[in-house]
């Protein structure tokens, strides 16, 4: 029998990478994503869980280790030219032109496209979600959060990414603009795309999820499938929120 390929979209191995090449930040941290999938990172703050979204996105440099994209070594790839690669990366904020309209951010958003190329796929966007096509002359200033983060996935689709990298993607949202958003990312991985995403809002990004890793002090420790993680409970008790039951107990008899 040969030897298989690996379905792995993305496979990041051994990474270390941080704003100076002395001060790393995220030390020999390993993980893959396959096509199709939903990845979440979660952990403490400052737990590097951006910082390495960011150098597989080519915002900060990799000193060590190694970032597969479909068996093609993207490792130290400028953030312009990611996107050529088959990489699509959505920040946390400024991820828009506030003063431009939504079309007008479509169309940045797939220039390195030929111009009949682009408008096919701006038209396929606008069919895909209404409220860009309603709002198209409206300046992307005035949309909800929600909205802004819809079409700044959008304008990342233009390029047909394998893999789609959404740092923080509900910060700052409402319960329901974020479950909405949500269904935006299980979209994106209904339709192939290998997607990796850092969340703090861990529960909902699980749910959501097929798998997850657990960063801390920049480093891998603990990875699985994510209805394991949810139903760790010392991965819930430190990550999600979770309270023990017997908490309660405890208070009453401190009552008594």
């Amino acid at each position: 029998m040969s030897a298989a390929i690996s379905k792995h979209v993305l496979e990041a191995t051994g990474v270390v990478a941080g704003y100076r090449p002395e001060l790393p930040i995220i030390h020999d941290v390993t993980m893959y994503v396959n096509a199709g999938e939903i990845v979440t990172i979660i952990g403490p703050n400052g737990a590097g869980k951006s910082t390495f979204i960011r150098a597989i996105a080519g915002l900060l440099t990799v000193t060590s280790g190694k970032i597969m994209l479909d068996g093609n070594d993207i490792t130290g790839v400028p953030a312009h030219l990611m996107a050529a690669s088959g990489v699509g990366f959505v920040p946390q904020t400024d991820n828009v032109f506030t003063t431009l309209s939504i079309h007008e951010n479509l169309v940045l958003g797939g220039i390195t496209l030929p111009r009949a190329q682009a408008d096919i796929r701006i038209a396929k966007i606008y069919e895909r979600y209404s409220i860009l096509k309603d709002r198209s002359r409206e300046k992307a200033g005035v949309l909800s959060g929600g909205q802004r983060q819809v079409l700044a996935v959008a304008r990342a689709l233009l390029n047909q990414p394998r893999l789609i990298l959404l740092d923080e993607p509900t910060a700052g949202l409402s319960p329901m603009a974020s479950g909405e958003l949500f269904t935006v990312v299980r979209d994106l991985a209904k339709d192939g795309a290998a997607v990796l995403m850092v969340e703090q809002n861990a529960k909902a990004a699980l749910r959501i999820s097929d798998r997850g890793y657990v960063l801390a002090e920049g480093q891998n420790r603990i990875g699985g499938p994510a209805k394991e993680l949810l139903e760790d409970p010392e991965i819930g008790k430190i990550f999600l929120g979770v309270r023990r039951e017997k908490t309660n107990d405890r208070q009453k008899m401190g009552e008594s």
